[in-house]
């Protein structure tokens, strides 16, 4: 299958979720994608949003949305998951739709408000960005277990802490403002089978 994507965008989550499962891919590095020109083109052939991850399967079939994919991988490594039944797996599909539904936006929009607004396009940026930093206090206030989101087990969704960290408000601030959530995604950056994904991302510090 093929990914597309750019280092440290939200592909490096999906290529993380891949690599902890096992899974064989080759990635289509696209950077330069969110500006007019080849490779936004090559993009918007298979993903008409022009967003990564957008994931060709080995069947032809485009799989978009990182949780989209984190939910395709489980049906084929559901041990990536709390137990079905559990309090954990709830909390688990809470936390995944929560991420994408919540905090992504913020990034949507913050990140070319030149897009949505004409007048002081940065007041945009601005503004999400300090909702971004209460969601992210917000779910530090939910983190419970150690050594990952849901104890000893790594599940799918620890991939997301070595990206988000790198993105605004940046490494410095999570290590002050949210030191559990800043350990999550020093744990995750530890394991062995994760260090040429992260490396390749510049996840790692």
């Amino acid at each position: 299958m093929n990914l597309y994507g750019a280092p440290g965008w939200g592909s490096a989550i999906s290529e993380i979720m891949l690599t902890m499962v096992g899974e064989p891919y080759q990635l289509i590095d696209i950077e330069g994608f969110d500006q007019p020109g080849p490779q936004r083109d090559r993009l918007l052939a298979l993903n008409p949003l022009c967003q990564v991850p957008t994931l060709e399967l080995d069947d032809g079939e485009i799989m978009t949305e990182s949780a989209a994919i984190a939910l395709w991988l489980l049906d084929r490594y559901p041990h990536f998951a709390p137990e079905p039944g559990t309090r954990k797996r709830q909390q688990f599909w809470r936390l995944l739709v929560w991420l994408v539904a919540n905090v992504y936006p913020t990034f949507t929009y913050g990140d070319y408000p030149q897009r949505w607004v004409t007048d002081n396009p940065a007041s945009l940026t601005n503004s999400t960005d300090r909702y971004r930093e209460t969601l992210w206090r917000w779910l530090e206030t939910q983190l419970h277990h150690t050594p990952y989101l849901f104890g000893e087990r790594l599940t799918l969704i620890d991939a997301y802490w070595p990206a988000i960290r790198i993105w605004r408000p940046r490494p410095g601030w999570f290590a002050a403002e949210t030191p559990k959530l800043n350990a999550l995604a020093d744990r995750v950056c530890e394991r062995p089978e994760l260090q040429n994904v992260l490396r390749a991302n510049k996840l790692l510090s």
